[in-house]
């Protein structure tokens, strides 16, 4: 199966919060990285999306220090929104 890779950069004016991560967020940009696999035998082209990821500072390590986080797309879209506000 063939697979794409999409980076995108998100900025939050406020902190936040999203599922399935115990602490706050700072406000700040962030990387989101979306995996998507090709369906095959179909007779035009369309993707899955297989993963959404976040990359986030670690605060045990410092702010050098960087982890990447398995989130749920529409949490962050519902982030996203609540931020605007």
């Amino acid at each position: 199966m063939r697979e794409r890779t999409t980076r995108t950069s998100v900025t939050f004016l406020r902190p936040f919060s999203l599922a399935g991560i115990d602490e706050k967020l700072d406000a700040g940009t962030y990387i989101v990285e979306t995996s998507e696999e090709l369906i095959e035998g179909l007779s035009f082209i369309v993707y899955r999306r297989v993963s959404t990821t976040i990359e986030a500072p670690t605060k045990v390590f410092g702010q050098a220090a960087r982890q990447v986080i398995t989130i749920d797309p529409l949490d962050l879209e519902a982030a996203v929104v609540l931020d605007a506000m």
